[in-house]
């Protein structure tokens, strides 16, 4: 197995053994402030020819030979794409022949240090792009996303789904056949916000959802977003690390169908072991679950569930 660490480092899990196998930035990798140097792996896909590709929220888009510890960068995040710069690259996946990268930019004004800024003014700068490996060229599918999150490439690779997590809503572009070029709703109001979007043995897909919005009850992040005002006093008073403490620890899991329906869901009311789960991984019946802020990955048997 292999995952992505907040000191930069993509790491190689193996018969109870942890080793470093890449490195796109530089230490010290101590605080938030840190990050745009020491460099944050989020998404990680399995190439056709056992490379990795990984897109860092700082560094651009990379190959790693695990083998070979081998790092060879793909598209710098300093390349402006259409005049915009991409400030917060998060998520990617990966045509099974390895040529087409489709991959999210979720903000080009916020970094990933400041999600939390970038959550609470819901701006809608992020965009959805591909990039060709042959080529070497850049396209944007799909603009004008409120923090444009996970995405996975259908079983047939004709389209792409895109979390836009602060819309709690799932988008689905078309990247070929006859509806290639459009785009519509997937699923929407989405009982938890999105965060990465994986395959799923049933052929649907699995989403996993850091906190959920609370329902009935209130949300304060519905109750903000047409709030703006008071979003700016908020964090003009307050740090993000003292918001994240009234953020609820709710981690919820969803299976998908392949129609956009809610199959089943797994549930950690009080965050006591899976805290802000950001990925569910499916593997010979176990789920791997990841998260942004917990420092370790837990193994769920769907024989249990």
């Amino acid at each position: 197995m292999f995952t992505g660490t907040a000191d930069g480092r993509i790491v190689k899990l193996e018969n109870g053994e942890i080793e470093t196998i890449a490195r796109f930035g530089s230490g010290p990798c101590k605080t938030r402030d840190d990050e745009p140097t020491c460099g944050r792996p989020l998404g990680i896909r399995a190439g056709p020819n056992g490379t990795l590709f990984v897109v860092d929220a700082y560094k651009g888009l990379f190959e790693v030979n695990p083998q070979k510890r081998a790092v060879k960068l793909l598209l710098s995040s300093e390349t402006p794409i259409e005049g915009k710069k991409m400030s917060f690259m998060n998520d990617l996946t990966v045509t099974r022949d390895g040529r087409k990268i489709y991959f999210t930019d979720s903000s080009s004004k916020w970094q990933r240090r400041d999600y939390l800024l970038l959550v609470m003014e819901g701006t809608d700068d992020g965009r959805l792009l591909e990039y060709d490996t042959m080529t070497k060229e850049v396209k944007v599918l799909l603009d004008q996303l409120q923090f444009p999150n996970g995405v996975q490439l259908s079983p047939e690779e004709d389209f792409v789904l895109v979390a836009e997590t602060t819309m709690a809503r799932i988008r689905r572009v078309y990247v070929s056949g006859l509806m290639k070029g459009g785009a519509d709703m997937f699923v929407e109001n989405m009982p938890g916000f999105p965060d990465n979007i994986r395959p799923s043995s049933s052929g649907g897909y699995w989403v996993a959802a850091a906190t959920i919005r609370a329902n009935p009850g209130f949300s304060a992040l519905d109750f903000l977003s047409e709030k703006p005002s008071i979003k700016r006093m908020i964090f003009k008073l307050f740090s993000q690390e003292t918001v994240m403490k009234f953020v609820p620890r709710y981690s919820l899991v969803l299976e998908i169908s392949d129609s956009g329906a809610i199959r089943r869901s797994l549930h950690d009311p009080d965050g006591l072991v899976a805290t802000y789960v950001s990925e569910a991984h499916e593997h010979d019946g176990h789920l791997y679950l990841g998260s942004f802020r917990s420092p370790f990955i837990c193994r769920l048997s769907l024989q249990s569930v």
